[in-house]
């Protein structure tokens, strides 16, 4: 097996990335009153040890009030967090590697934790689910508002501590999934109607976000079709949507569309063997980050056995004829900081296999 188009280099605006591979993020929960201690700044840092070209973070509450219960996942708002993160940009750095910030607002997705905080109230666009019922009173102007100027100051500060780019977290259900999607946006103002009048929140947030890092600082965004509990969910039916779906934020400022699927190696529409992130570089001419159990023998969703590593020929051949530029591993990584200098190297025998329990520990 051949990998040097894994081990090329990678430039977007001002990021210059040793190769193309990417941590992609995943939540821990590992940042009490949403502070980052040094536990955290030495878990990214082991990746960037292990040769990761770029980390993306966990999920990181943008400060607004609604963005997410967790008393545990991590903020980009308050001197103490922002310290915290200083600490974590410094030592990948310091570690040869480059590290970008995910913004993420959770809206009415409520998955199950133990750290909730019952005092928050959770907020989307219709106020309704992901299916359909009524959970609370529907955003108002003054709110969207408030949240969009939330992401554009957690974007500012992300730069400040010393990120290398910023992510908008878009897909799964999520908030701005939530104005995406029809089943949870019924709006009959400016932000909902048909498909392309419900990009209008996103393309706003992606502005505030590109008029607080300059014109040259990288901004990913990380859609999917798919919702947590609903996997044959669609935002776009078909290419030309998805193309017009994705116009406005590319308009807006998107440099880079991190395309999320379960699995990188299902096509995504019929009559094409182009996954979500061969579509969207096709339909866009943006670069893409492809993502969905890479280096597993059994998808990502599957939390009840252990995942063991495979092989990435497939995930080699897609790229190597350009479907996608970037490549983003999860919990191969979060089992093994050394995944990518094993799997270059052929070692497969020592790598680590992924099992659930693995995300609750601190290596």
């Amino acid at each position: 097996m051949t990998t040097t188009r894994l081990t090329e280099p990678f430039e977007l605006g001002s990021l210059s990335l040793s190769n193309r591979v990417v941590m992609a993020p995943m939540t821990r929960s590992f940042s009490p009153t949403g502070v980052p201690g040094e536990d955290v700044a030495a878990y990214y840092r082991r990746r960037a040890e292990g040769g990761v070209g770029l980390i993306i973070t966990e999920g990181t509450y943008t400060g607004h009030k609604a963005s997410g219960d967790s008393t545990h996942v991590p903020h980009l708002a308050g001197d103490k967090a922002l310290a915290g993160w200083k600490r974590v940009t410094d030592s990948v750095h310091e570690a040869g590697g480059k590290i970008a910030s995910q913004l993420w607002h959770i809206g009415l997705r409520m998955p199950a934790r133990l750290n909730r905080n019952p005092d928050v109230k959770l907020m989307g666009p219709s106020g309704l689910g992901g299916d359909g019922t009524m959970i609370s009173e529907p955003m108002s102007d003054s709110d969207i508002a408030d949240v969009i100027a939330y992401y554009g100051r957690a974007a500012g500060n992300a730069k400040a501590v010393g990120f290398d780019a910023v992510e908008l977290h878009a897909g799964h259900g999520y908030l701005i999934d939530q104005f995406f999607w029809d089943v949870t946006n019924r709006r009959e103002d400016g932000y909902g109607g048909d498909y392309l009048a419900r990009t209008r929140f996103a393309a706003e947030v992606v502005a505030a976000v590109r008029g607080a890092v300059g014109p040259d600082f990288p901004i990913s965004f990380r859609f999917s079709q798919w919702k947590i509990g609903n996997y044959a969910a669609k935002l776009a039916p078909t290419p030309a949507e998805l193309g017009k779906l994705l116009e406005p934020l590319i308009l807006a400022g998107v440099d880079i569309f991190h395309c999320s699927t379960r699995r990188y190696w299902e096509p995504e529409f019929e009559g094409s063997d182009l996954n979500l992130a061969g579509w969207t570089k096709k339909v866009t001419g943006k670069p893409t980050i492809t993502v969905g159990s890479v280096g597993l023998s059994s998808e990502f969703t599957d939390r009840d056995s252990v995942a063991n590593h495979t092989g990435i020929e497939k995930l080699e051949e897609m790229l190597a004829r350009g479907d996608f530029d970037l490549v983003a591993v999860g919990r191969a990584l979060l089992a093994d900081p050394l995944w990518l200098k094993k799997t270059l190297a052929g070692d497969k025998e020592n790598l680590v296999p992924f099992h659930v329990d693995l995300q609750q520990t601190l290596y």
